[in-house]
């Protein structure tokens, strides 16, 4: 799937000036879910889950590797400026505090799935599974080692992966459930 092929194309405009409006619209759209994705808790079992991961699943299975880069990077910096973006707090602290290795991870996992979704990872079910698992482990490593360098790894590992890996499965068929549907569904119709 080249760039113009991407599930996002083929609901936007990819011309001159429109371009760079829906950029713009998707950045801070994109951005925008990610913030209500951190609020909301949804129950699950072990632990309450947030839908952040989720999102940055579908960011990064549609928009691709430019604009997953700026999205992740606007919710980022939306956050070091004190926007309440975040889970729990803002400011440059709260990117330096025990959970900032999950968000620099969300970062480049939304970049890496982008990169995938350009070669074509999106429009097949079985693909688009294996850039979601590469992107959780992306995640979760730079997640529970950062954690871990302030509280201990075997802390980090109980308390930082291993109540969320059922409700990070949960995203991933949801998320592979969705997308690859939706791609054939347009491909299909275009």
């Amino acid at each position: 799937m080249k760039n113009n092929q991407l599930l996002i194309n083929h609901y936007f405009s990819n011309n001159g000036t429109l371009t760079i409006l829906k950029s713009f619209f998707l950045i801070l759209s994109g951005s925008l879910l990610l913030a209500v994705s951190s609020k909301v808790q949804v129950p699950f079992w072990p632990v309450p889950m947030t839908m952040q991961t989720f999102i940055v699943f579908l960011i990064g299975m549609t928009y691709g590797l430019k604009l997953s880069f700026l999205t992740l990077l606007a919710y980022i910096l939306e956050g070091a400026f004190g926007l309440p973006v975040f889970a729990s707090g803002s400011g440059l602290a709260y990117l330096m505090g025990p959970t900032a290795g999950y968000i620099y991870g969300m970062f480049f996992a939304g970049c890496v799935i982008g990169y995938l979704a350009e070669k074509g990872f999106s429009n097949s079910y079985f693909l688009s599974f294996l850039s979601l698992i590469f992107g959780s482990i992306i995640i979760f490593l730079l997640g529970v080692v950062y954690l871990g360098t302030i509280i201990g790894f075997d802390k980090a590992l109980a308390a930082g992966l291993l109540p969320f890996i059922p409700s990070e499965f949960f995203k991933i068929a949801l998320a592979v459930a969705i997308i690859p549907s939706v791609c054939k569904y347009t491909n299909k119709n275009n």
